[in-house]
């Protein structure tokens, strides 16, 4: 057995986790308890798919994050997304959006994290996920769109989780999404709560909201909500002018500390990043644990690392997944230390960005071309 097949089995046996903790959390819903049941059943097949494909020499991640578009709705300070530029207008068609997703699925990926921009003003997403049952969809959303029909969907779909983001209360949000966007936040999530809908919220952790979002009192009131899983997220600035909303060294070793008392406290999931990467001996990108495909096609080592040199408008997920910037910084993971300012791949864009002038056999990486263009 390779060190590449021992790290899938230990990645593999951690994310098996989530469909435990899932079923449990969700006993009194005997459709989302099946339909937990039966993504757990694909997960171990997909785990074998996975762990043979790598001892071919294909590194397969559990987890594609998949940027379907760039378009957003709203306009949030300190967007990632957002700041960091990318072009406008080159999305993905629908049938290539189902080619990759299914590509995906015969590769073993049991997991699609789907962002943007905001996904849902592509709704047609929708008919595309109702077409693989197996895979469990995260759908991160500013949930300005969640309405009485796009509630019905999410019952009819049990493969979707709608992860819906948040700031705190009513002045961490409104003081970053716009004023009024808490209270409409607060109507979204009373309508999943009512069709009792399986749903997380995530929150950027920053130096000003930290000790509201990572408080006993603020966690059960969203439990209360409805919500069964939490995700934390380190801001991660991409303007220099947001620097100072980076969590301090004790804020995040408190938001660690906190987290872990939750798993034990609150019948619940809890997730902190990049805190939980510790586990896997660092950042999990670049297929380590997930990649990231942009909006037009680019696979990407992480969505706060916009470096390409392989495009999956123009080759299979499968050949793709060979990208030798891919491989490079998962043989040097070692460089990418956690510290203040949530990415490691951002922290050190300028040696990842270095890599592709590099690539002297496949010429220049696609960031070059697109500089030339």
């Amino acid at each position: 057995m390779t060190e590449d097949t021992r790290y899938i089995l230990r990645l593999d046996r951690n994310f098996a986790g989530f469909y435990t903790k899932a079923a449990r959390i969700s006993l009194r819903s005997p459709g989302l308890l099946w339909q937990f049941i039966r993504s757990a059943r694909w997960y171990r097949k997909a785990s074998r798919i996975r762990t043979r494909l790598a001892e071919e020499g294909v590194r397969v991640p559990p987890i594609i994050i998949f940027s379907i578009t760039n378009r957003c709705n709203l306009n949030c300070t300190g967007c990632y997304a957002r700041d960091l530029d990318r072009k406008a207008g080159d999305d993905l068609s629908a049938q290539e959006l189902d080619r990759i997703i299914g590509e995906a699925q015969d590769l073993g990926v049991p997991f699609f994290l789907l962002a943007g921009g905001e996904p849902l003003v592509r709704p047609e997403i929708l008919d595309i996920t109702r077409r693989y049952r197996n895979i469990t969809f995260f759908l991160f959303t500013n949930g300005m769109l969640i309405d009485d029909a796009m509630t019905r969907i999410f019952r009819k779909q049990k493969n979707i989780v709608p992860v819906v983001s948040l700031e705190g209360h009513e002045s961490e949000t409104d003081g970053r999404r716009g004023s009024g966007m808490f209270s409409r936040l607060k109507e979204a999530v009373g309508r999943l709560r009512k069709h009792r809908i399986f749903f997380a919220l995530s929150m950027t952790a920053t130096r000003r909201n930290i000790s509201v979002i990572s408080a006993d009192a603020f966690v059960l009131e969203m439990m209360e909500q409805g919500c069964k899983m939490f995700l934390y997220v380190e801001y991660t600035p991409i303007r220099e002018e947001t620097r100072d909303w980076i969590p301090t060294d004790t804020q995040r070793e408190d938001l660690d500390r906190r987290v872990k008392g939750f798993r034990e406290r609150y019948p619940a999931m809890f997730v902190s990043l990049p805190g939980d990467e510790d586990q896997f001996g660092g950042c999990i990108s670049s297929g380590r644990g997930f990649v990231h495909i942009s909006a037009d096609g680019r696979l990407e080592p992480c969505p706060f690392a916009p470096f390409s040199d392989v495009s999956l408008k123009e080759m299979p997920l499968k050949d793709a997944l060979k990208s030798r910037l891919l491989a490079v910084i998962r043989e040097n993971v070692d460089q990418l230390e956690e510290g203040p300012g949530g990415c490691s791949l951002w922290q050190k864009r300028e040696w990842v960005e270095s890599l592709l002038g590099a690539q002297s056999e496949s010429g220049p990486g696609l960031l070059e071309k697109e500089r030339s263009s």
